[in-house]
């Protein structure tokens, strides 16, 4: 709806549902990639989200995703179940800070599967001791949509795109594409704050300064849309404004 209120085309990427979208009476969908890995990632819980060979794959696919797409700019969402968990074990690693600052409620935990969530993540965190950089981190936490940003927001990089990132799942694969190719973040205008507790630090660790604070609880892309408008106001401010000498007015002295 916001995107169709702002004339944004909407692509959805199929990074690895357990359901198939399209089928031999229904080969397509308009506004539908499918680029499955596979049918959800590993419990990380058990040992890595996801082999070596699938990050790589999952990253290729955001490359050819945004080579195909047109225009210069990306708006970066996501849905997805759990992935506030990947999230913060990515955050809780890179940034080097305990889960408990980095988990937060997702889609709405009480405070009783809060604790709960953060001993099962600590617990993840242990058994994936090794995992110190940032692809060993994404293979070991997953999942196949963050990979998958990952390399969306690299090739959008490479080809000079802006990339205006929604909430904390997004955020997290910036993140990691930062940690892999350091200058990615002069590409990104990053949306919002959202709800999510670890979003917050995330953010200051990246360095990034967000354009609103509303709230919002993961975002599934709203925050970016509705960021969307902003930016194009100061693109034509920038663009249409005159300056004091342009417009004839002089400048105070003293």
């Amino acid at each position: 709806m916001i995107a169709r209120q702002h004339g944004l085309a909407l692509t959805v990427v199929d990074c690895g549902v357990n359901h198939d979208f399209l089928s031999e009476a229904q080969p397509s969908r308009p506004g539908l990639i499918v680029k499955k890995v596979a049918r959800g990632t590993a419990d990380s819980f058990i040992g890595p989200a996801m082999t070596l060979a699938q990050c790589h794959e999952a990253i290729c696919n955001g490359y050819e995703v945004v080579k195909a797409l047109p225009g210069n700019v990306l708006l970066l969402g996501e849905m997805g179940i759990g992935n506030t968990s990947a999230a913060a074990l990515l955050l809780a690693r890179l940034a080097e800070l305990d889960i408990a600052d980095c988990a937060g409620a997702g889609a709405g935990l009480d405070n009783v599967g809060l604790d709960r969530k953060i001993r099962v993540l600590s617990q993840v965190l242990q058994r994936h001791s090794y995992a110190a950089g940032p692809m060993a981190g994404l293979t070991a936490f997953g999942g196949f949509e963050i990979a998958t940003m990952v390399g969306a927001v690299l090739q959008a990089a490479h080809e000079r795109r802006v990339v205006v990132v929604d909430g904390f799942i997004a955020c997290a694969a910036v993140m990691v594409a930062q940690a892999l190719v350091p200058h990615v973040l002069g590409y990104c205008v990053f949306a919002h704050r959202s709800g999510e507790r670890g979003h917050r630090l995330m953010l200051e660790h990246i360095g990034a300064n967000p354009l609103l604070d509303l709230g919002l609880r993961v975002g599934e892309g709203t925050g970016a849309a509705l960021a969307w408008p902003l930016l194009v106001s100061v693109c034509q401010l920038m663009a249409e404004m005159a300056s004091f000498s342009a417009a004839g007015v002089a400048q105070a002295k003293g």
